[in-house]
């Protein structure tokens, strides 16, 4: 394979002893904490090489087909920002921490060069690109295998979290976390999807080691308070979403010992409406902190990308657009697409709706999706889905993170391929919430899924 603007030889020369080093690490690791006959053992290397072959494998893509691309976007100026550490190691180290004003007469040379050094959430993707860059020689297929690696660690982190609490589901939840095809494939390159990916996965284990395990370890605290400003500074969206589903997971599990029905309905209604009244309460007084992402300007920003959209897709017929058809821009006409919002991330595209490879590779995962999702629906019926989502927080907290996500990036995106990219973080949650009313209502034994073995 030949090299291109965006890929030399040297990318495809050292990518094999990188790989050689990944999986040595692995494998001491896999071996030292996953021993014979463990239960998970049998996923841990083959999770690390679908994440490897998603991160090569879509930089191939951008590479040969697109033949650019943010996560090209992305590596060329981490290059610019090591570029300096031939200069000097403190310019290197300023630029790394977007330390210089963007005036800074300095560093002007670099900053000049550098798109986004106003955008802090692609800069930082820049930064985390530019120090792997330092030890893969400024190559991008090893950097991207190193991104694979890293954001593996918080999957598999997510995964283990499940795992414990449901260990008799050990399987499903594995293809739920693990092997989810867009998850690995948009969740292992260099873009601030994988980032995103590894801080929710440590995020949501570190919830789970404080809140059940009662794990307050330096490891713990670290790890958590890195994935948050990770996500923070890349994508505050998913905390927006992620942090009220959390809560509510707090609340109703400490509610359940609770033994008085009445009372332990009355305490839910109680502090789910004050917990829905600070969120919005926060959005609303702390809009100016949130920039982009307060109520006022989700709206407006929602709008105007549809329209755009809208105008862009009418001048091209193979255009990847959807539309959720007219509404006010104010947040009760978005909230009024709120269904149609939440079915074109988990359920679309339709496959009459692909129109390129990579959308009709999305829309058959979509295809998946509804169909277990139609399968629960019509095998548990609505009443018994209902109480089974009521009497467990797991299911609760998957649900309401995955439909509070899913509802952001329907209202907001308006285009398949970057639908494709931006929903990742819910499908797992969804996946796993699937999985547990399935489980929870029928026979011992049954599977839910023949074909995949779950």
């Amino acid at each position: 394979m030949g090299s291109n603007a965006n890929l030399s030889i040297l990318d495809f020369v050292l990518l094999p002893f990188f790989l050689g080093i990944v999986y040595a690490v692995a494998y001491k690791i896999r071996n030292k904490k996953y021993p014979y006959r463990h239960p998970w053992r049998k996923y841990f290397i083959p999770a690390l090489t679908v994440k490897i072959l998603g991160a090569v494998f879509i930089g191939l893509i951008y590479a040969y087909y697109y033949k650019s691309g943010d996560t090209f976007n992305y590596f060329n100026q981490a290059v610019v920002i090591n570029n300096a550490f031939d200069e000097s190691f403190i310019k290197w180290i300023n630029l790394l921490f977007h330390t210089p004003s963007r005036f800074d007469n300095n560093y002007y040379s670099y900053i000049s060069q550098l798109e986004w050094y106003s955008d802090p959430a692609s800069y930082t993707v820049c930064s985390i690109t530019a120090f792997l860059g330092i030890f893969t020689y400024n190559t991008y297929l090893p950097t991207a295998v190193l991104f694979a690696f890293i954001s593996f660690t918080g999957v598999w982190a997510l995964f283990r979290t499940f795992a414990s609490l449901y260990p008799h589901l050990t399987r499903p939840i594995a293809i739920a976390i693990l092997f989810i095809p867009s998850v690995f494939v948009w969740g292992s390159g260099i873009f601030k999807d994988t980032i995103c990916m590894f801080g929710l996965g440590w995020l949501t284990y570190g919830a789970f080691r404080f809140l059940v395990q009662r794990d307050f370890s330096t490891f713990n605290i670290v790890i958590s308070v890195l994935s948050f400003i990770l996500i923070a500074k890349v994508k505050l969206y998913i905390l927006l979403g992620f942090a009220p589903a959390l809560l509510i997971w707090i609340l109703f599990s400490y509610t359940q010992r609770i033994r008085n029905t009445a009372s332990r309905f009355l305490v839910k209604i109680v502090f789910g409406t004050m917990l829905i009244g600070s969120f919005l309460f926060f959005m609303q007084r702390f809009g100016d902190e949130l920039g982009k992402y307060s109520l006022k300007n989700v709206v407006v920003t929602s709008n105007v990308t549809r329209r755009w959209i809208s105008y862009t897709s009418s001048q091209d017929e193979e255009a990847s657009a959807y539309s959720l058809g007219e509404f006010n821009p104010t947040i009760t006409g978005m909230l009024s697409k709120f269904p149609l919002a939440v079915n074109a991330t988990l359920f679309r595209p339709y496959i009459w709706e692909a129109r390129k490879i990579i959308v009709a590779l999305s829309a058959i995962e979509a295809l998946l999706f509804l169909f277990l999702t139609l399968k629960i629906l019509f095998t548990i019926k609505l009443t018994r889905i209902w109480k089974t989502i009521m009497n467990d927080p797991t299911i609760q907290f998957c649900f309401v993170f995955s439909l509070i996500f899913a509802f952001a990036v329907g209202i907001s995106s308006y285009n398949f391929g970057a639908l494709s990219r931006y929903k990742i973080p819910c499908l797992p949650f969804y996946a796993i919430a699937l999985i547990l009313i399935y489980y929870k209502n029928v026979p011992k034994g049954k599977k839910f899924f023949g074909i995949l073995g779950i």
